[in-house]
């Protein structure tokens, strides 16, 4: 019996670490197609700077990030408009035309804590870099100064150690 209760135990260890191994992979996943995703838009931004277009990077405020690759990931699905996350798949990406959103639809969800409510997305949009020269709130072409483009997240997350639960969610509102 005591044999039995040892590897049992074991086997239990070994499916936790796992598990996190498993969280770990689609963090990274994550983090390197963001991570691609800034590089081609430096890339293009010293395109434009060097071609004298500075004023063209304005344009390119919330727009589909993804078209600045040239190969694009496997679990890209393409436009979409105003989806649903609950109808994408687990750790698929796409981009909501509507709203300018670049989204990742988390797989593990029970290790990702953010404040939207619903399924587990991470979401980001490509936004203008500038000095509000004018102190008007909003960029104005001649008049505030264009510093380049940043692809953020629109609202705070994080990944975590230990899965989430819904006590985690009911004790902290």
């Amino acid at each position: 019996m005591l044999v039995i209760a040892i590897i049992s135990l074991l086997i239990i260890l070994a499916i936790d670490r796992l598990l996190l191994l498993r969280v770990e992979a689609e963090r990274t996943s994550m983090q390197q197609v963001l991570g691609n995703l800034r590089s081609a838009m430096s890339i293009d931004m010293a395109n434009k700077i060097a071609g004298g277009n500075i004023q063209a990077i304005a344009g390119e405020r919330g727009k589909n990030p993804m078209r600045w690759l040239s190969t694009r990931p496997d679990n890209y699905l393409g436009l979409k408009n105003e989806a649903d996350p609950a109808d994408i798949a687990p750790a698929h990406w796409y981009f909501d035309q509507y709203y300018g959103y670049l989204i990742y639809r988390v797989s593990n969800a029970e290790y990702f804590k953010s404040d939207l409510k619903g399924p587990a997305v991470a979401r980001f949009r490509v936004e203008l870099d500038y000095t509000d020269i004018d102190d008007d709130g909003q960029y104005n072409a001649g008049i505030d100064e264009i510093h380049g483009l940043r692809l953020a997240a629109v609202e705070p997350y994080t990944w975590l150690n230990e899965p989430v639960t819904v006590e985690d969610y009911t004790h902290s509102k």
